[in-house]
């Protein structure tokens, strides 16, 4: 069983080698390695997250085999090894999906480029999920800059050019605060990998040193976490990033993209600064009033657009800040609660980016709400898989996102000093989803006019197995959600 301590590090080589070869192959051989690829990293996946449930304890692989300080680690425990497998299974739907539309939006000279894209960009997810170390931390959140830039603006268009400008300034001024940051650890513990860090920073703390440069590392990783994962206000790039890009980019960079921060955040607060101190320095409470804000203006935007895939993406702007505001809960059960969430919301953001495209598809290519009345009846896996996203989305039982909101609700309720704002802001939230998502739902479900309704739709039968997964995966975190969260504190406590 040795030889899976092995497989994060082959995961990640592999992806990055499959990326170069993809350079020197033709857009359908390329798509075929990066099918192979795809499979046999989410099988590696799955021995993973099996080993360490089966073992009851995380690994450190240790690259080289040269001992810390000097050596550069990665580490597995049962959640490092679900996220991954959850993350591989995720970018596998998300291409498989948007694989026939694939051929429409990207020109063939340039599909080779794409799989290359996609390869680096797992290779960066799966980095940042695995790594025990900041700096290869730092520099596979480049690697995850570029490649997400480059799905955006593949299709050369002029909005998406101008959308992949505008992440990629805002992208890199949250980089240069990671580095930052990570520059600042560095000088005050002498350390790189995560628990070396952790152990000097908590002797620093007792002994009363660095307190105000600890307070600012802490502030700009934040910060710089955020706005690359779009918290409200730093979230002006994502509506045109996830509404102008290819359907297999936008489902990608709304459901995995974001998370992989997010992920490294945790890993920052449990592992690095460690969640007492993080506590003690009061940014918990920032982190929940960005995230409440975010709840509420996020939806309040989604409802004024008129474009379905503008109004996914703004709904991400919400959805982003319910994580956040767990974070700020600043306990056991809402750390747990916004795990949970990372899931649901990027389950069911893909579900909704495919199927809103597929409604497109059969309304003459448009977006506009006018134009999709009926869509649903001409394209009826398209209309049901977005139903089935937009329950989730408003919290209908049967559906991850019902678990979801039920979580925060009962993590809010043990925090008795931030328990009527939480609860507050997540019965109005709850309510601008119903009004945007239920609004599309009986839009698309309106009787058309007769020339709508003649509109032809292509069997996809890539993207129809595809929504099928994506809703069983829905329902199954809905259905067996009490083994998810009993894993995700599992994994939590492997952490420490």
């Amino acid at each position: 069983m040795d030889i899976i301590c092995n497989f994060p590090c082959i995961s990640i080589v592999m992806c990055i080698l499959g990326g170069i070869v993809s350079s020197a192959l033709k857009g359908r051989a390329a798509k075929y390695l990066n099918a192979v690829l795809l499979v046999c990293v989410t099988v590696m996946s799955a021995c993973v997250f099996g080993y360490t449930m089966m073992t009851g304890d995380s690994f450190t692989y240790v690259m080289g085999r040269f001992p810390a300080p000097w050596g550069n680690e990665l580490r597995a425990g049962v959640l490092e090894g679900g996220m991954a497998l959850f993350f591989c299974t995720i970018m596998m739907l998300c291409l498989f999906g948007g694989q026939e539309k694939l051929r429409e939006e990207v020109e063939p000279q340039k599909l080779n480029l794409y799989y290359i894209l996609c390869d680096l960009l797992l290779s960066s997810l799966l980095s940042l999920v695995y790594t025990n170390d900041m700096f290869t931390a730092y520099v596979f959140i480049e690697i995850n800059t570029i490649s997400a830039c480059g799905l955006i603006m593949i299709s050369q268009t002029g909005r998406t050019i101008e959308a992949a400008t505008r992440y990629m300034i805002m992208s890199l001024l949250g980089s240069g605060m990671i580095l930052l940051s990570i520059c600042m650890l560095y000088d005050m513990t002498g350390h790189l990998l995560m628990e070396n860090i952790h152990e000097t920073l908590t002797a620093s703390v007792t002994a009363g040193h660095f307190h105000v440069p600890l307070m600012i590392t802490i502030g700009m990783i934040c910060v710089g976490i955020a706005i690359k994962s779009a918290l409200f206000p730093f979230h002006t790039w994502l509506p045109d990033a996830y509404g102008y890009s290819t359907v297999s980019s936008a489902a990608i960079l709304s459901s995995l993209v974001s998370k992989g921060y997010i992920f490294l955040l945790i890993k920052v607060i449990y592992r690095v600064i460690g969640f007492d101190v993080i506590y003690a320095s009061r940014v918990t409470d920032i982190l929940f009033v960005f995230g409440l804000a975010g709840m509420i203006m996020g939806s309040l935007s989604a409802i004024k657009e008129n474009d379905i895939f503008r109004m996914t993406a703004f709904s991400s702007v919400a959805q982003i800040g319910y994580i956040y505001m767990g974070f700020g809960l600043g306990t056991q059960a809402a750390m747990v609660a916004s795990i949970f969430h990372i899931l649901s919301h990027a389950v069911t953001k893909a579900l909704l980016f495919l199927s809103a495209s597929g409604l497109a598809d059969v309304s003459g290519g448009s977006r506009h709400f006018i134009d999709l009345t009926g869509s649903a009846y001409r394209n009826k896996m398209a209309g049901v898989a977005f139903g089935a996203g937009a329950l989730s989305m408003v919290g209908i039982p049967l559906f991850s996102g019902f678990i979801s909101k039920l979580l925060f609700a009962e993590a809010a309720v043990r925090n008795s000093g931030k328990m009527l704002p939480a609860l507050i802001v997540l019965a109005v939230s709850t309510i601008l989803n119903a009004i945007y998502f239920m609004k599309t739902v009986i839009r698309i479900y309106t009787p058309a006019q007769s020339e709508q309704a003649s509109v032809p739709v292509k069997k996809q039968k890539l993207f129809a197995a595809a929504t099928v997964c994506l809703i069983a995966l829905n329902v199954f975190l809905g259905l067996c959600s009490d083994w998810v969260v009993d894993l995700i504190g599992t994994g939590l406590g492997m952490f420490v």
